[in-house]
């Protein structure tokens, strides 16, 4: 099969990339600089040179492919507007591209903020609609573009998607610790976030490509809920650091624009995932991966 795969250098990218072309699908890769150009080039992987503003490439990458995983995002936390709106445009521009051809389309998504006091599963559909919701509303987007043609499928992210060169949310924590010097969480530590480690969630990307049904929503979730104080305390441990509890009018503050992401509840399960796909995470955990240094280099 052939595969467009925009943020096709990125964390998870790379990842998914090295599963598709174990799995022998050939791969063209979006790529923003020549330096990840010749990553992919590298790996055999094609390049179409672009981002997530060259709509017009975006287009004819899709056109030419058997599917397309949309991954990148510009992740600008000062300019969330600006973010959405680019996210929108694109996920429109592809399912433009894909309309009746019946053709699979995977895109990111992410667990946070789908429900409130339990594990997020699911069957629980995404309450984000329209241009100004957390990543321009795409998830319920694309999920509508099975009434022009298109087989989308949803693929949901943990908080943290975890391994050795991640450059992520933990990544960042580690960082502000490093900074402050103390591994902080927020309030009593006890909301939770789900994890998985990047080679897990590189395989169901690919097995859902290959298995999942139109308007399905995948959980890439290997752990259901790490609880905050515990990710401070392997913080703590990989540092040297104290260990201290932030109080929740000071978390914006200590944490800044990670805070708010950091004091929600992001617990997720997978079973329904894990069932269709016949997937089994088996990388290690976050704790093992904090612990084993993968944060430390």
């Amino acid at each position: 099969m052939r595969v467009f795969v925009t943020g096709a250098s990125g964390w998870i990218g790379t990842a998914v990339v090295g599963e598709l072309l174990a799995a022998g699908h050939d791969v063209t890769g979006l790529a923003r600089s020549a330096a990840s150009a010749a990553k992919l080039e590298a790996k055999g992987v094609q390049v179409r040179r672009g981002d997530l503003d060259d709509l017009a490439g975006i287009r004819a990458g899709a056109e030419a492919a058997d599917a397309v995983i949309h991954l990148a995002n510009k992740h600008d936390f000062a300019d969330q507007a600006a973010s959405n709106a680019a996210e929108r445009a694109a996920v429109e521009t592809i399912g433009d591209a894909l309309e009746g051809t019946g053709r699979p389309f995977l895109l990111a998504s992410g667990v946070a903020g789908l429900v409130q006091g339990r594990p997020a599963t699911e069957a629980d559909a995404s309450p984000f609609h329209g241009p100004d919701s957390p990543r321009g509303g795409t998830e319920n987007l694309a999920l509508g573009f099975t009434d022009r043609g298109v087989h989308p499928v949803s693929l949901r992210f943990s908080p943290t998607v975890h391994g050795t060169g991640d450059h992520g949310f933990i990544a960042h924590l580690a960082a502000i610790a490093r900074e402050k010097g103390v591994a902080g969480y927020p309030g009593d530590g006890t909301n939770r976030w789900a994890a998985v480690h990047v080679a897990d969630a590189a395989r169901m990307v690919v097995l859902g490509l290959e298995k999942a049904p139109a308007g399905s929503r995948l959980h890439a979730v290997a752990e259901e809920g790490v609880p905050t104080k515990e990710i401070a305390e392997a913080i703590g441990r990989a540092f040297d650091l104290p260990v201290a509890s932030i109080d929740a009018a000071d978390v914006p503050g200590h944490f800044g624009w990670i805070g708010g992401f950091f004091a929600m509840d992001l617990a997720a399960t997978s079973t329904a995932t894990q069932e269709l796909l016949g997937w089994t995470p088996t990388g290690r955990t976050l704790i093992e991966d904090l612990d084993g240094g993968a944060y430390s280099g």
